[in-house]
This record gives structure tokens, sequence and C-alpha cells, in this order.
């Protein structure tokens, strides 16, 4: 649900620049064309009055979506699981803080252990198993140097960083392989 948010906010915005570029190529293009100016356009303070005016419902148009979607990421209610994710310098590890003694280590495979089909860098030894349509919250945190954490398909990419506890929400509507 959030990374399609998140594409809707992106198709929103890119819909406006769009629209602003398509007047001002029209406007340049009109202005290259025509031999005969409007002399009272030039000073009218009505036409200043647009054009200071216009530009803020535009940022106020594209500021309010963006905020109603930084809130909701920042949103965390019950939890249905929490997901204990630690970087480390070539691996991760992950525990489940709700249940006593599971954590496991995940390295990268190397390549001459992948599959046909198995992506180089991507594939791990240990994949992490999330409950899918329930909200998880997970704690990411660093050992030793700046790791980044991200999934991109969940729109989740958060910093782990050593003596620093952050925290993401994520939650997937569909079973898959993120």
């Amino acid at each position: 649900p959030m990374m399609e948010e998140l594409i809707a906010f992106h198709d929103h915005a890119l819909m406006i620049i769009f629209l602003i570029s398509s007047l001002v190529l029209y406007i340049i293009s009109l202005m290259l064309t025509t031999k005969l100016t409007h002399t009272s356009t030039m000073n009218a303070q009505e036409i200043e009055m647009i054009w200071t005016i216009l530009p803020a419902m535009i940022l106020i148009m594209i500021a309010l979506p963006s905020l109603r979607i930084l809130y909701m990421t920042d949103e965390f209610n019950k939890p249905y699981l929490t997901l204990k994710a630690i970087g480390h310098q070539w691996y991760w590890s992950y525990e489940y803080s709700d249940y006593e003694d599971l954590a496991f280590d995940s390295y990268i495979m190397p390549t001459y252990f992948l599959e046909p089909g198995e992506f180089r860098l991507l594939e791990v030894d240990n994949r992490t198993t999330l409950p899918m349509e329930a909200d998880i919250r997970v704690l990411i945190s660093s050992q030793d140097v700046l790791h980044s954490w991200a999934v991109p398909s969940l729109g989740v990419k958060t910093d782990a960083i050593p003596g620093r506890l952050n925290q993401a929400m994520v939650a997937s509507m569909r079973p898959g392989l993120y």
C-alpha cells in the first residue's frame, strides 16, 4: 500500500510538471511566432498577481499529498510482528523480537552457488519470512558501518546507523518474494 501511494503521488506530480512545461513551451512558441505584443499587458497588476498566486497554488497542490504520505509512513499502529534487522559488514542479522531465540544471519549467496534464474547479489542463504496482510514493524540498526536496508517494492528504505535504532513499517498485500 505504501509503494502504491508513492507511485500515485509520483504520477500526480509528474502530471503537474507536464502541464506546466506544456504551457511554458506554448507561450514561448507563441511569443516567437507572433510579431504583435500587447503593451498594456506588460505593466498590468492583474498579470503579476496571477503569476504570483498561481505558482503558490501549484506548490500547495504538490505539498498536501506529499505531507499526507509522509505522515502515513510514520504512522505505527499496533504492529502484528516486530522484526529487528542489524547490518554487519557483509551480512544482515535478523531477530523476531516477539519470539525468544528466533534469530539468524543472512549472507549473500556466492555466484558459483546460484541456480539458473536467481539474481546475483540479491539472493541470500536465509531469507526473512514475513506474514502477508499484516503491519510489521522493522527496527533497523547497524553493528559497525552505515548500511541501507531497502525493499523498493514495499516502499521502504531506511538507513542503518551504528548506535541508532530506526524503525519502518512494512505491509505486503500480495504473496511474493521481495
